[in-house]
């Protein structure tokens, strides 16, 4: 019988961002037999003991590997994320986070490889001409009307949209129209692995045929129109990798300008009239009408005031901080009244949401043509292979408004 590489117990462990004391408490390992936990835990870690069958599922599930993982010769790679743009806040430490994003990332190149590998069998695919067709050397307004030509959207249009909400729709249904795939995914499947916003707001996965975009949908909502287009900037530049909330290299300041100004122009911000003379409590209480009045996130309207030299950095910092701490208190109060309220909205309602019409449609008809089973459709949806067709088949009228 196949033996546990007792190596790649030490790496899952550390991987997924435990230490030797955390790792036995996740586990449920006790004291016992003249022992310490952490010994017991060091002692499978050596090879001295092999691990029951039970252990040996939890660990499949706290370190976030498949079970097979752990009878591998060696280690299996990290995932290829390409490049991480992300750099965190001081007073922000990801811990474990690190190795549940690890492992999202890698869940959503798997999903991709199925879906592309099935295409290709069955019908074919043709490049998409507009993925890293520019570089940064190329401007950014180069860039800004290249994307609002093909997109066929201006800012003027994500304005006139009823909310934030209906505003992310449209953008994501113009964007999924030129071939892209784009997922609202914040964990692996519970609360207790979601990944935090200053760690991850999205990323771009570059693909010539069948490139995704995966956003954070613990951000706040106003944010996620601004994080698309920020991702659809890399991969018109056909860069992969992971953006953060406080990304400073010169790809993620381009990408945040393009977007930026897509949904912003400049003459639209310095119609506002703010000057660095102005009282920090004035500048937030127009920020706050304006951004509201057009769906916009305020942080970005802060953000495009700073980059236009209209406010200072230190005034656009204290602005991202108070607007963080808010955010999070907001979340914090609406997590806390769910658990109180009976019910919620319907799963197919937030499955479908989450997944976007293009993705459902794709794996429903190579589904319906018998190109993909009901199993590997599933890992596709990231659902249960027994509400794979139940998904599918669901239909609402009304729209996603509220999720």
């Amino acid at each position: 019988m196949t033996k546990v590489n007792a190596d790649i117990l030490t790496w899952a462990r550390e991987s997924a961002g435990y230490s030797s004391e955390e790792a036995a408490n996740k586990l449920g390992i006790k004291d016992a037999r003249g022992m310490s936990a952490v010994e017991r835990l060091e002692q499978l870690e050596w090879g001295d003991v092999e691990p029951s069958r039970p252990l040996l599922l939890k660990m499949a599930s706290q370190y976030h590997r498949p079970l097979l993982t752990f009878y591998m010769n060696e280690p299996p790679s990290k995932a290829d994320i390409g490049e991480d743009f992300g750099t965190l806040p001081p007073d922000i430490s990801m811990g474990t986070q690190e190795g549940i994003l690890d492992a999202l990332i890698r869940g959503v190149k798997a999903r991709q490889e199925i879906l592309r590998s099935t295409l290709e069998a069955e019908e074919g695919l043709d490049n998409l001409s507009w993925v890293g067709s520019v570089n940064m050397k190329a401007g950014l307004d180069t860039v800004k009307q290249s994307i609002i030509e093909l997109a066929g959207f201006t800012g003027e249009d994500y304005w006139n949209c009823s909310s934030p909400d209906a505003g992310f729709s449209f953008i994501r249904e113009k964007i999924e129209s030129l071939g892209a795939y784009v997922l609202l995914i914040s964990n692996l499947g519970s609360y207790t692995t979601t990944v935090d916003v200053e760690r991850f707001r999205g990323f771009a996965l570059s693909d010539s045929a069948m490139p995704f975009i995966v956003i954070n949908d613990q951000d706040a909502k106003p944010a996620w129109s601004f994080t698309l287009l920020h991702e659809l900037v890399h991969l018109w530049l056909g860069v992969t990798g992971v953006s953060g909330s406080a990304g400073d290299v010169a790809i993620e300041k381009f990408c945040n300008d393009v977007a930026g100004q897509i949904l912003l122009p400049d003459e639209k911000v310095r119609a506002l009239g703010i000057t660095k003379a102005d009282d920090i409590t004035h500048v937030r209480d127009i920020i706050s009408s304006f951004s509201s009045d057009l769906n916009l996130s305020r942080s970005m309207v802060a953000y495009r005031l700073e980059r236009l030299d209209m406010i200072t950095s230190a005034t656009w910092r204290s602005l991202t901080s108070s607007y963080r701490a808010q955010f999070l208190s907001r979340r914090a109060a609406i997590k806390e009244k769910a658990k109180q309220t009976a019910g919620g909205p319907n799963y197919y309602v937030i499955r479908k949401h989450r997944l976007g019409a293009t993705l459902i449609n794709t794996v429903g008809r190579l589904l319906s043509g018998g190109s993909l089973s009901t199993t590997k459709a599933g890992t596709v949806l990231g659902v249960k292979p027994k509400n794979v067709r139940k998904l599918i088949d669901f239909r609402r009228t009304d729209a996603f408004g509220g999720i």
